[in-house]
């Protein structure tokens, strides 16, 4: 900054007082983009008006009780507009501090919807500062992959938007195996097919030559993971993709067919089969390869938590609680990762049975539960 700049603002003060040496200040300071010497600016300002010395002095409270509000406020304001500015520039990183400042994420989450790509900073606020983390996910997914991404989620902890992440991984694994296949079959073929059908299933009917031993269209590993972490989804149209990623895993050779602990030992079947029952595809059908799998003696209590949480998924809220009362009346509420009865009565609405079996456990929190709301209609099953 030339020693002009000095003598202009010094001739500002002497015409038009401090106000206007304050407007030139701030004019030379946004053409500079020296944004953060703008928001110091902008506090000497304050200052000035409310009487104060203007030049703070760290440790040292000056500002009247009464003027603190106006004196806040006065800070936020600054923050707005410094963020504002550096928004304007695209420099979400430095904006991000003067907003989070104000508790104001809207403008920040705002700027971070409307990226097609980022750098690591700016999915970090996303993500970690919880600013947009959908789109952080779908910015971290488009930079580093979907292995990267399954990584992430593994501890992704936002439950609002969760499901949307889930999304973006089947649809982004989804894609992926078509083009794999479309190329698979091109190359065949010896030629590009652009009327190739869009759906998995559509896509290997008659093709059983695309499945040799050795032969797979996406990383196995990945595919595992996405299928697993699709028994959450309630997204119809994901679902669908989502039974297909499993019906393409059951023409993999053997040796691509990992085995995973009951209910879910023959991994493309079994989760083919709890989607399906979410999409409401052959549901009683669905259910019943559920309940063929209960023998506590030999898989322990994970396939009875299933069924009961693919019931309870189901809204047949009677059977859940016949199957938890059968298979886990042992199981402590700790050790569960399906709704208990207590709570499954609560969502059938039947207090009558929540009363009576919460006498038989010596529960005596259900039972004065039950009691206070005996007159609730009961839900269908």
């Amino acid at each position: 900054m030339n020693n002009d700049v000095f003598d202009l603002i010094e001739q500002a003060v002497r015409a038009g007082g401090p106000a206007s040496g304050f407007d030139l200040l701030a004019q030379r300071l946004r053409e500079d983009k020296n944004y953060p010497l703008l928001f110091e600016a902008r506090v000497i300002e304050q200052r000035h008006k409310m009487g104060l010395p203007p030049l703070r002095v760290d440790g040292l409270e000056d500002i009247p009780a009464g003027q603190r509000d106006a004196y806040e406020d006065a800070l936020a304001q600054a923050a707005r507009e410094v963020g504002s500015l550096f928004l304007a520039d695209g420099d979400i990183q430095r904006a991000w501090p003067y907003f989070r400042a104000i508790g104001d994420r809207e403008p920040v989450r705002a700027a971070i919807e409307k990226l097609d790509s980022a750098e690591d900073v700016v999915i970090q606020i996303a993500l970690e500062e919880r600013v947009h983390p959908r789109k952080g996910f779908e910015l971290l997914l488009e930079r580093y992959g979907i292995c990267r991404a399954i990584t992430y989620f593994e501890q992704y902890a936002d439950r609002e938007t969760r499901e949307q992440c889930i999304i973006l991984l089947v649809r982004t694994l989804h894609r992926e195996l078509l083009e794999s296949l479309r190329r698979a079959i091109s190359q065949r073929q010896g030629t590009a097919l652009p009327h190739l059908p869009h759906s998995v299933p559509e896509l290997i009917r008659g093709r059983d030559w695309l499945f040799g031993d050795l032969d797979y269209y996406v990383d196995t590993s990945h595919l595992v993971a996405v299928i697993r972490f699709a028994l959450d989804l309630t997204d119809a149209e994901a679902l669908r993709l989502a039974i297909e990623l499993c019906e393409y895993g059951k023409h993999l050779s053997q040796q691509f067919k990992y085995r995973a602990d009951p209910p879910f030992d023959d991994v493309y079947v079994d989760h083919a089969a709890y989607l399906s029952a979410l999409a409401g595809e052959n549901v009683d059908a669905c259910v019943e390869h559920f309940t063929s799998k209960l023998d506590p003696s030999v898989t322990g209590t994970a396939p009875a938590q299933v069924l009961v949480a693919l019931l309870t998924r189901l809204k047949r809220y009677q059977d859940a609680i016949q199957i938890s009362l059968e298979y886990l009346s042992q199981t402590s509420g700790e050790q569960l990762v399906c709704p208990t009865v207590p709570q499954l009565c609560q969502l059938a609405g039947d207090y009558v049975r929540l009363k009576q079996i919460a006498r038989e456990r010596g529960d005596l929190l259900s039972f004065t539960a039950a009691s206070i709301r005996p007159t609730l209609p009961q839900r269908t099953t």
